[in-house]
């Protein structure tokens, strides 16, 4: 079993950056994807970014693409999320999760806040 805690978040200016970090523990990772998402107060969560921790390839959101990237350090089994640019509607708790192929997100953590003022 995988568990995930995230930190980083905060509040920052429209046009900011954050970068989010999520640490892995509990088994090796090697097959593994690690994903982002995010949930505004009165809605659902949504994806924002995944990589392969093997590396290689990674997938954004349209809403984040050429802002945010996300990245990994297998040596520190940390998962890192650069967010650039930010805009008040990146305002959300992000969630880091983690999956193999063919099965679900899971081993949510329990998200870190980050708030864009205007």
């Amino acid at each position: 079993q995988v568990q995930v805690v995230e930190s980083g978040g905060g509040l920052v200016q429209a046009g900011g950056s954050l970068r989010l970090s999520c640490a892995a523990s509990g088994r090796a990772l090697i097959n593994y994807r690690v994903g982002w998402f995010r949930q505004a107060p009165g809605k659902e969560r949504e994806f924002v970014a995944a990589i392969r921790w093997s590396g290689g390839f990674s997938s954004y959101a349209d809403f984040v693409k050429g802002r945010f990237t996300i990245s990994t350090d297998n040596a520190k089994n940390m998962v890192y999320l650069q967010m650039n640019s930010l805009k008040p509607e990146d305002t959300a708790v992000y969630y880091c999760a983690v999956r193999t192929d063919g099965s679900s997100w899971s081993s949510w953590g329990q998200g870190t806040q980050v708030t864009v003022s205007s």
